[in-house]
């Protein structure tokens, strides 16, 4: 069952899960967690428009130049403040920061773009900064600290701009903006593309082809099509690079506005234009797209009769699914669990709890820390299958978030060993505020969580008991000295 606790996801996670969906750094046409990514995109890159529309059916996503309703179109903007008003961690939230931030995400946006404010002039006849600031909604105690970054607007709409956008586009980056400003590298804004693809990366279902794929190069180049997938039967293959979607030229097109492109329905098509080396020339792939599914856990004996698991999420189906796999496991009777963390960035809390009571018995999992310095506690479940066999745990430095929380309580309790490298770092509680007039989410920090030794991790990570690296040589030899060490561990362990 989907837990409705906050989310708890991190910065380094694989980013997509099933081209279903979402994007990625390495990861599945479709997303893991947070770059959790953020899955923050540059705020100068210039989006394809993308129509969205007011409950009154107005269409907000118009170009530069046209009517545009501005009190449509900054609602979300002011209900975004007043959501950090609320419930961000460190109060008081500053009008100075916001107002500032969205003139820097504003001017960003434009740099990039080759529009220079300085050099644009609305004419004399247009309405003033303070008019179109009263149009919008500005709230009477944020119009000092916002007058600047209405001056810009001014120019914009009415000045003579060549720059092809939208005024949701501007929007978007300008709300970007004014949420980044409070200095929070895990409190952001979420375009509607990139909220439908952090929801996903928790769910475990898609519609897509499938595919692992990674968009932080040039073109989406194809990471590996998944086992079974749509991708798969086509013939995609690994170093593919995505030039062309149905015919539309995806030269300088950012990745999630991509993967926006390939998504669709079960039983649709959808025709890619592929690179690949050695081919003398770009080709058309045709796929049908198809419903995917993907597991958070894996799990098997490895020869020498130990458990290995492996948790690739913290999503809906994840407790459930490690329980079975347990269960499974535990009947071949094996002399130990490794359970393998690496590049896990995390996922809701209460699936953080749930996993964890798997292999603490008793005691508290975490804290939860708020602004004001209260508290609340969470503890294990206490029906856990592997709280008694041996165990050592696989991270590193993309382990974070609901994944150091499993981690954090193995070590403070003695309970296993950590082997590998130390954790990302991500020590901190996010929730998630859908904002109105489809204009995506804000995901807030609101609360610090600390271990059951009460240690703060935010930005230091966990250290291992045991430091094995995994160098790009390694990986190259499809070697994994850190599950050998842990091998070679659990077997002076149980001999």
């Amino acid at each position: 069952m989907k837990s409705n606790r906050p989310l708890i996801i991190a910065f380094g996670a694989l980013l997509a899960i099933a081209i279903c969906a979402c994007v990625g750094v390495a990861a599945f046409f479709g997303t893991f967690q947070d770059r959790f990514t953020e899955l923050l995109q540059d705020p100068a890159t210039i989006f394809e428009p993308q129509i969205n529309s007011t409950e009154e059916g107005e269409a907000i996503a118009v170009p530069l130049g046209e009517d545009v309703d501005l009190a449509a179109l900054f609602a979300p903007m002011w209900e975004a403040r007043g959501f950090l008003r609320e419930d961000f961690v460190e109060q008081p939230v500053s009008d100075a920061d916001l107002g500032q931030g969205a003139m820097a995400g504003l001017t960003a946006y434009l740099d990039t773009a080759g529009v220079s404010l300085s050099n644009l002039e609305a004419p004399a006849d247009a309405p003033s900064p303070e008019t179109l600031a009263q149009e919008a909604g500005t709230p009477d105690e944020a119009a000092a600290d916002f007058a600047p970054f209405w001056e810009a607007w001014r120019k914009l709409q009415f000045g003579e701009v060549s720059l092809v956008s939208t005024y949701e586009d501007i929007f978007q980056v300008s709300l970007r903006g004014m949420v980044d400003g409070l200095g929070d590298e895990h409190t952001g804004y979420l375009t509607p593309n990139e909220l439908q693809q952090s929801n996903l990366s928790l769910e475990g279902e898609y519609e897509g082809i499938g595919a692992w794929v990674d968009t932080t190069t040039e073109f989406v180049t194809i990471i590996a099509p998944m086992e079974g997938s749509p991708a798969e039967a086509a013939g995609l293959l690994p170093g593919d690079t995505v030039i062309a979607v149905d015919g539309r030229d995806m030269t300088g097109i950012n990745g999630d506005v991509v993967i926006s492109y390939i998504l669709g329905p079960a039983g649709s098509q959808v025709t890619l234009t592929i690179e690949r080396e050695g081919e003398p020339a770009p080709f058309d792939v045709t796929i049908t797209r198809g419903r995917i599914f993907v597991a958070s856990v894996e799990s098997e004996m490895l020869p020498e009769g130990i458990g290995y698991v492996q948790l690739l999420t913290f999503g809906s189906d994840t407790a459930s699914e490690l329980h079975q796999q347990l269960e499974e496991l535990l009947a071949q009777n094996p002399s130990g669990i490794i359970l393998d963390l690496r590049n896990n960035g995390g996922g809701y809390l209460d699936t953080a709890v749930t996993t964890t009571s798997e292999f603490i018995d008793d005691g508290i999992v975490l804290f939860e820390e708020y602004g004001d310095g209260t508290r609340e506690e969470y503890t294990s479940l206490g029906d856990g299958l592997a709280t008694d066999i041996p165990l050592i745990v696989l991270v590193n430095g993309g382990t974070a978030s609901a994944s150091e929380i499993l981690a954090g309580a193995v070590q403070d309790y003695e309970r296993g060993t950590l082997v590998g490298e130390t954790t990302f770092g991500k020590g901190s509680v996010q929730i998630t505020r859908l904002l109105s007039n489809g204009q995506g989410a804000l995901r807030i920090t609101i609360a610090r969580w600390l271990t059951p030794n009460e240690r703060h991790i935010h930005g230091l990570g966990l250290e291992p008991d045991v430091v094995v690296a995994l160098t790009e040589e390694d990986t190259a030899a499809d070697l994994d000295p850190q599950l050998e060490r842990a091998i070679e561990l659990m077997l002076e362990q149980t001999s």
